[in-house]
């Protein structure tokens, strides 16, 4: 069941979008000088070489990161992700693509606290070697969605939990939103990103109506697809789900999308998704 090794799929278009949603948020939320807890709740090996064995496999990258590297037309908070990811980079060159966990790190500041979940034994290992020497960190080999419950409601009653699962279950569907209703029932208040595929449309559906009558108020839904939905094997699509957004994020969202959809999206055939799931008036 823990197969799942994302050095396969580090940078491609699907990273695009989470991580410069990740970062947008991150980037509002700490306009407030005020400390701020982070939960990663499925965070990986942090780091990917983008050089490796895995990712030079299907390349992936080089339909997402790749395509946008050495572009100077960059619109937007897509140029804010890019930069930010050629600052984590040792040269001009592509050769790394860092993770989530990374990139909270390098966007959070000294009085914050980053909490780091991973599952997968091999992938554990490597995380805690990235941020060991990081005093703000805490890494566990757990599962970050039942684990991460006893951290809240956090000290500093500020938080982001970005939630990214890999489904290779087909119930995780499910399991993440009775998960989001647990966490949000603790921390009401809290920002919960999470991040889905889209590789049998049947399932998100269910997922979206699950939220909606969830109870859960705020969320809003950002999908960014490069080709039509099919019935055959592979990910056509992704998305991130927003709880308690801030109020600039679904404005960026729809001037930068329908440009990442045409120049990701294979043969003019991207596509993509904004939407306001469950009303209410966003965070300020």
């Amino acid at each position: 069941m823990l197969s799942y090794q994302h050095a396969y799929h580090a940078g491609n278009f699907a990273d695009v979008l989470k991580h410069m949603v990740l970062l947008q948020v991150l980037t509002y939320l700490k306009t407030k000088d005020k400390p701020l807890c982070y939960i990663d709740t499925h965070a990986g090996s942090g780091d990917y070489k983008l050089n490796s064995g895995e990712a030079q496999k299907n390349q992936e990258f080089l339909g997402g990161i790749g395509s946008l590297w050495l572009r100077d037309d960059l619109p937007g908070c897509v140029g804010d992700y890019v930069d930010l990811i050629k600052q984590l980079n040792h040269s001009e060159q592509l050769t790394r693509y860092p993770g989530s966990p990374l990139i909270a790190s390098q966007l959070l500041g000294n009085k914050d606290r980053l909490f780091l979940y991973e599952l997968h034994t091999a992938e554990s290992r490597l995380l805690n070697d990235v941020v060991k020497r990081d005093k703000r960190i805490k890494a566990f080999r757990a599962d970050g969605l039942k684990d991460s419950l006893g951290l809240l409601p956090p000290k500093e009653n500020r938080g982001l939990i970005l939630i990214d699962p890999s489904y290779e279950i087909k119930n995780e569907y499910q399991v993440v939103v009775d998960a989001l209703k647990e966490l949000h029932k603790r921390f009401a208040t809290g920002c919960y990103l999470l991040w889905y595929p889209v590789v049998a449309r049947k399932r998100n559906v269910y997922m979206e109506r699950a939220l909606q009558t969830s109870g859960i108020k705020n969320i809003q839904l950002f999908e960014l697809g490069i080709q039509p939905d099919s019935d055959e094997y592979g990910m056509t699509a992704s998305g991130m789900i927003v709880i308690n957004p801030p109020w600039t994020l679904l404005a960026e969202m729809q001037q930068v999308l329908p440009w990442l959809a045409e120049t990701l999206g294979h043969n003019q055939q991207g596509h993509y998704r904004v939407e306001q799931l469950v009303s209410e008036s966003p965070l300020r």
